[in-house]
């Protein structure tokens, strides 16, 4: 089965072609731009390095969130109207869960994914082992609530920290947790890793007009509109 799929969550993203357990093609984006102005040329490019045609492929997966608001609009638009032309489904993946899949190293270590949240937050999340069960859910917390939510979820155990939230906190990290924590510094690509869920769960696809996006706080819009009508 092939599998097409993006990640628009981070500045630079990525998108990628899986075939079964290989991976035929993958690029990543490039910062400068934003994921409106690239992702059309990137998903060109994509297909042209995999060497396949765009009908060829089976599924479609996509990052459904948390992340930046407008880039994960953008991607999941982006593939709702591929989606579409195909006549395909789609698979809406955790970023979370995808963070948490790439940095399972199989070891007695909770996998504890941080994304950069901005205004002082991370998204976190906490994973077993192996990355593809949660324990309890997704938080949009400051760093020091979300470790205290991980000792109250958790308390006593080890985490490995994967991701750009992890790696902007790391000394936080360190000092609260010392020895049992394990801070993974890359922060890796993750369309990838989205392909290859998708391809291990396709029942989790929708229609594409049913893809919808994983907040965990209300977007920066809501809140700044709120605290326009409280002013007035």
């Amino acid at each position: 089965m092939i599998v097409l799929s993006v990640d628009t969550t981070g500045r630079a993203g990525s998108a990628a072609i899986v075939d079964g357990a290989r991976l035929l093609a993958e690029v990543s984006g490039d910062p400068a731009l934003t994921h409106g102005q690239r992702l059309p040329g990137e998903l060109i490019e994509l297909v042209r390095r995999a060497g396949v045609r765009v009908n060829a492929v089976d599924l479609l997966a996509v990052a459904a969130g948390p992340g930046s608001f407008t880039g994960l609009r953008v991607g999941i638009a982006a593939m709702q109207g591929l989606a579409m032309a195909l006549g395909k489904p789609i698979v809406p993946i955790s970023t979370l869960e995808a963070l948490a899949r790439a940095g399972a190293r199989g070891e007695d270590w909770l996998v504890a994914p941080w994304i950069d949240a901005q205004r002082g937050e991370v998204f976190g999340a906490v994973y077993e082992t192996d990355g593809r069960t949660a324990i309890g859910e997704p938080t949009a917390l400051s760093p020091a609530a979300t470790l205290a939510a991980l000792g109250r979820i958790a308390p006593g155990q080890r985490f490995l920290f994967i991701g750009d939230g992890a790696r902007r906190y790391a000394d936080l990290i360190t000092a609260a947790l010392g020895s049992r924590a394990r801070l993974d510094p890359i922060v890796p690509q993750l369309a990838t890793w989205i392909g290859r869920i998708a391809l291990e769960s396709p029942g989790r696809a929708v229609a594409p007009h049913a893809v919808a996006p994983i907040y965990v706080r209300r977007p920066d819009a809501e809140i700044a509109r709120d605290r326009r009508t409280r002013e007035v």
